[in-house]
């Protein structure tokens, strides 16, 4: 935080510079007593009692340059961009060489107004003085560099139309930091009420957010709740809790679960996440393994910086920090990992911008770092604070909070559609129910998503008891696999291939479990093989394990393996390859340790077909492997 105090000392400097010296500009006793006056209501943070003695001391002498700058760094302190500008220019006009100072605090309140090029004139005049202290200097480049990306960006605008959410969601009260599940039915965000922060939620029916209600007495308390990360499933909240009695420091990041039609009682993280220090503005993976966050804690670049833990068998790994091409010496906010895994949006005032903290992307590189990141540009971005984005799982949509847009009052929440030069890699979702296929009864079941080309899980939770429901996002572009498994019962395989998916549609499926019981049967749809061909193809050793597993699990089954063939080409040719293809696989389980005695295999060729054989989507359901169960 070494800048921040830097610049609230660079604020006061005329204030302390001109009670010690105690010689002004201005002879006249009337002038110096209302200023002195302004100095001790200052003394007591009484700046509007301040403003006024010092309007008198500019009636009494409209050249007092003490009083002028006093002013401006009044205003300056209270957003008063305006009028601060104002009385600054009337110290230049009065006297151009009279304090350094001055032309530093009149370029950056004007970048606050986003009169870049003023700003930047008197910025650059400013550094043409000498004896500046480093500090003082890296700020005021730092200043003309937003200067300068201002004024070529403001020549070359993005699409920027943000629609407000309306009344359903915001009040005369502020609304900020939104976060919306992968199927864009439920918003969870943060709410401020007689100065307290809690959450508020709202869902959509036929394509209108109702009104929100509050979340939950188990994670609203009297304390300050904010900044939450929502899973894209919207069954686990991570979020900032500040100041609680179970806290270790000011801020730290808790999480709770849903459960039924409340959440749980939310759980502190601990070290090596929380820190006596500040932890805030979480933001998860959608695989739920990786937690980006913000912190002060040391070893960081400066003031606040951009993190990330990744959880194991072990519980969270020590901190690791995102590097220089996230963070800068100023402050770095508002992370949001996108479901792809490779896009990250953030808020920061270290890297070039129009003033304030700006919004970032930064894409992940073929390295596994991240890259040095991109302005979203203007007017997405303004000379104020924009913060807390957050985005659909289509990547098309982002939604925000401004206090800018004339809203309801204080901050609304807004969204608005992302350049195309802006968004993420295209993702989709898979929604599911699983039940009993014989009691329709709603199971709590392992769902195990899979990317089959690099054999590593993409997600891995389970099915809510209740309900029997599961969401998780996939990333278009590559092939997945979908496992569901109970005890007691068969499990279920699902293939996704979204290489050159192009639809905007998801995947809702209904998984009907079957128990375990002679005569079932279950489709490996994750065993591959080449065209006329029996050799067991690499990407199909992920199913392949799940079987062995299943009958280590429930070592008293004895199953038939079987394969099928459609109804194109010789049926001899096609009886003899579902016959070596499913030998492959009775071979492979006899490799991986199930004994012999416990499996049969069986060609069926195009005998049993599941579809017609009319179209070649029906045709290649029927090429298929299954196993049933003869014997427990």
């Amino acid at each position: 935080m070494k800048v921040f105090f830097l610049l609230v000392l660079f604020l006061f400097l005329s204030v302390s510079l001109y009670a010690q010296q105690g010689q002004f500009s201005t002879n006249d006793k009337e002038a110096i007593k209302y200023f002195a006056l302004a100095n001790q209501d200052i003394d007591e943070h009484l700046y509007n009692e301040a403003i006024t003695e010092l309007l008198k001391a500019i009636d009494a002498d409209g050249k007092f340059l003490e009083a002028h700058a006093q002013l401006a760094d009044i205003y300056r302190l209270k957003w008063q961009y305006k009028e601060a500008v104002d009385q600054y220019r009337q110290v230049i006009n009065i006297s151009p060489e009279w304090n350094h100072g001055v032309y530093y605090k009149l370029g950056d309140s004007e970048i606050h107004l986003a009169d870049y090029a003023d700003a930047r004139q008197h910025l650059e005049k400013y550094l043409t003085y000498q004896n500046l202290t480093s500090e003082n200097t890296f700020l005021a480049n730092k200043l003309v560099n937003d200067c300068v990306f201002s004024i070529e960006a403001m020549q070359h605008p993005v699409p920027f139309k943000p629609v407000n959410l309306g009344p359903a969601i915001n009040t005369a009260d502020d609304e900020y930091f939104p976060a919306i599940t992968a199927d864009e039915n439920t918003l969870i965000f943060t709410r401020k009420v007689d100065n307290n922060e809690d959450f508020y939620k709202s869902v959509k029916v036929d394509g209108k957010w109702q009104t929100a209600t509050y979340l939950s007495d188990k994670i609203n308390t009297k304390y300050n709740e904010g900044a939450l990360s929502l899973s894209q499933d919207g069954k686990v909240i991570f979020f900032t809790g500040c100041n609680r009695p179970d806290g270790l420091g000011r801020c730290d990041i808790y999480v709770t679960q849903r459960k039924g039609d409340d959440w749980g009682k939310p759980f502190d993280l601990s070290p090596p996440i929380n820190t006596p220090g500040w932890e805030s503005q979480p933001s998860l993976s959608a695989d739920g393994r990786t937690l980006y966050f913000v912190s002060n804690r040391k070893g960081g670049y400066g003031g606040y910086d951009i993190w990330k833990s990744t959880l194991s068998d072990k519980g969270w790994s020590e901190p690791e920090n995102l590097g220089p091409n996230i963070n800068t010496s100023l402050d770095e906010q508002s992370p949001f990992i996108h479901p792809d895994d490779s896009t990250f949006y953030f808020c920061s005032n270290g890297w070039p911008g129009l003033g304030g903290k700006d919004l970032f992307v930064s894409r992940l590189g073929k390295d596994g770092k991240w890259q040095k990141p991109t302005n979203l540009g203007y007017p997405i971005n303004s000379s104020g604070d924009e913060n807390g984005l957050t985005l659909t799982a289509n990547g098309t949509s982002a939604f925000f909070a401004s206090n800018k847009l004339n809203g309801a009052g204080g901050f609304d929440i807004y969204t608005f559609e992302l350049p195309e030069s802006l968004r993420p890699h295209s993702v989709t979702y898979v929604k599911g129910t699983v039940s009993d296929a014989i009691t329709k009864q709603p199971l709590e079941a392992a769902v195990e998503i899979l990317n089959i080309e690099k054999n590593t899980p993409v997600y891995q939770d389970y099915s809510s008891a209740d309900q029997g429901d599961f969401l998780a996002t996939i990333t278009t572009g590559g092939n997945y696999g979908l496992n569901i498994s109970k005890e007691g019962y068969l499990f279920y395989s699902a293939n996704f291939s979204l290489v050159g998916y192009k639809s905007k549609d998801p995947f809702n499926i209904t998984v009907l479990l079957q128990p375990i019981e002679v005569g079932n049967k279950v489709i490996l749809k994750n065993i591959f093989f080449d065209t006329n061909k029996f050799d067991i193809k690499d990407d199909s050793k992920p199913e392949m394990q799940k079987l062995v597993s299943f009958l280590t699990a429930n070592p008293n089954l004895h199953i038939e393996i079987s394969g099928h063939t459609d109804n194109v080409g010789n049926d001899q040719l096609n009886q003899t390859l579902s016959e070596n293809r499913a030998k492959a696989v009775y071979q492979y389980l006899i490799a991986n340790g199930v004994s012999a005695s416990r499996l049969v295999y069986k060609g069926y060729g195009k005998t049993q077909p599941i579809a017609s054989n009319d179209s070649e989507d029906d045709r290649s359901r029927n090429r298929r492997t299954e196993f049933k169960i003869m014997s427990k």
